[in-house]
């Protein structure tokens, strides 16, 4: 499994990737374009093709940023107990989003043309499985220690996916309060399946 942390940013880049977030935010995908993203940045179009011939190649670059960022915050934890790293986790997945929802509008814009767009299709699946090898492994190592129950960690890391990517969606297009609630279900399903005090 690839690590995303061993990718490299230069300065000039960083730059880029932090325009794309503000013009994301600000724009949403459907009406991001180059030149926004160049205002943003503070130079030319020009300056922006130097590294990107498309758009397409800049927001498939800014999806590995994104994961970058999310891998980055976990490696700063310090602690190596599997239960807080879990906790950690859901909360990069279920909590933070909400401090960055018109972020997470764009992403569920561009997630919509996955199925057209293979390059995206290929990079969210690719983030996807990162972050779903990230939980597996805190969960495997729980069990190793004996904090969790022997339990199917593939299964409960696909059911926590499917509750985080449920809310991400619901909390865009539905509900505002879908995030808290997901972040509480995934707590609670947590505490039954991988607790051994929860089965006494």
């Amino acid at each position: 499994m690839a690590d995303p942390t061993e990718r490299t940013f230069s300065e000039p880049t960083e730059a880029i990737m932090q325009a794309t977030y503000r013009a994301l935010r600000n724009y949403g995908y459907a009406n991001l374009t180059i030149k926004r993203i160049a205002e943003e940045y503070g130079k030319s179009t020009a300056a922006v093709h130097y590294y990107y011939d498309t758009k397409d190649d800049l927001l498939v670059a800014f999806l590995d940023y994104l994961l970058e960022q999310f891998v980055g915050s976990i490696r700063s934890v310090e602690t190596t107990d599997p239960e807080r790293r879990l906790e950690i986790l859901l909360d990069e997945l279920l909590v933070t989003p909400e401090e960055n929802r018109d972020l997470l509008v764009a992403i569920l814009e561009m997630r919509s043309q996955a199925p057209y767009k293979e390059t995206f299709r290929d990079r969210f699946r690719q983030n996807d499985d990162y972050i779903r090898y990230m939980l597996k492994a805190v969960i495997n190592h729980g069990i190793d220690e004996g904090v969790f129950d022997d339990v199917d960690a593939d299964h409960v890391t696909r059911a926590l996916m499917t509750i985080v990517d449920g809310a991400q969606t619901r909390a865009v297009v539905l509900d505002d309060t879908a995030l808290a609630t997901a972040r509480q279900t995934a707590s609670e399903y947590v505490d039954a399946m991988l607790m051994p005090e929860s089965h006494d």
